[in-house]
């Protein structure tokens, strides 16, 4: 029986260094296609349909606005950097970006539906239904009637559900909370459609709501006793212990000696 003689150090060495040509061969010739392929216009992205309910954009105006800034083609085009773009048009809040072989794009738009007003009557910012806080032009708000929320950066969530507990607690005397802050000392001041101002104290939600509900049950009948209805209330402090007060318009306290004495 014969056994084969192993190969020469010279052929194993030969053998081997054609194996390692031939991959860097095969290698060099993938990276020669996958850069051809990179590089060729005909995979450029040719087509982005943009789809959701769009009330505060248009979608020919937006692609034609972000489509500058997308870039690479079809295969190399960072789908997160091209989602933060559409995402920082006006109004956009969400967007999803997909690749739709062969050469197109396909994005999903959700805008903010605005809420209420943010912060001092000469910002630009809005609350959306999520609670969250973004810049637009007020201009564009189709609604009417927005409440304006104040407070301490972080903070709108919380204020917006406030509002949300408080206002059906004014409903049956007719009146609505048009604005609500929430102070930096976590105080609550809420002004209504009446302009009446008050001071709704601190405390637990529940607590600031119980309190409220108090203060709307009787006020309707105190007003009265002074033969006011509960729509002359000027002002109210609800943050005393067991009680509350307040301030009616053609309402004073202070005798006539005692008014002329403040004059002197």
């Amino acid at each position: 029986m014969n056994q084969s003689l192993p190969a020469p150090l010279d052929v194993k060495l030969m053998n081997l260094t054609a194996s390692v040509l031939f991959l860097c061969c095969v290698l060099l010739l993938l990276a020669a296609g996958t850069r051809w392929v990179l590089r060729y216009p005909g995979f450029s992205v040719a087509r982005i349909v943009v789809q959701g309910e769009l009330v505060h954009n248009n979608a020919v105006t937006l692609r034609a606005n972000v489509a500058p800034q997308l870039v690479g083609n079809f295969f190399t085009i960072d789908l997160r950097a091209a989602r933060a773009a559409f995402e920082q048009a006006p109004w956009v809040r969400k967007a999803l970006v997909r690749r739709e072989f062969p050469r197109g794009l396909r994005v999903v738009l959700q805008e903010h539906d605005a809420v209420a007003y943010w912060g001092p009557d000469t910002g630009a910012a809005l609350v959306n239904r999520e609670g969250e806080v973004f810049e637009a032009n007020v201009g564009d708000v189709e609604q009417e009637g927005l409440p304006r929320l104040m407070g301490p950066q972080g903070s709108s969530a919380e204020v917006l559900r406030m509002h949300g507990l408080l206002q059906p607690v004014f409903e049956p005397l007719g009146m609505a909370v048009e604005a609500l802050e929430l102070t930096g000392r976590g105080g609550w001041r809420a002004t209504l459609d009446s302009n009446a101002v008050l001071e709704l104290g601190g405390g637990t939600p529940q607590e600031v709501v119980e309190r409220t509900q108090r203060f709307t049950r009787t006020l309707t009948q105190v007003a009265a006793q002074y033969r006011r209805r509960a729509d002359a209330l000027e002002s109210a402090d609800l943050r005393h212990a067991g009680g509350y007060a307040l301030r009616l318009r053609g309402v004073t306290t202070v005798t006539a000696e005692a008014a002329a004495k403040t004059k002197k």
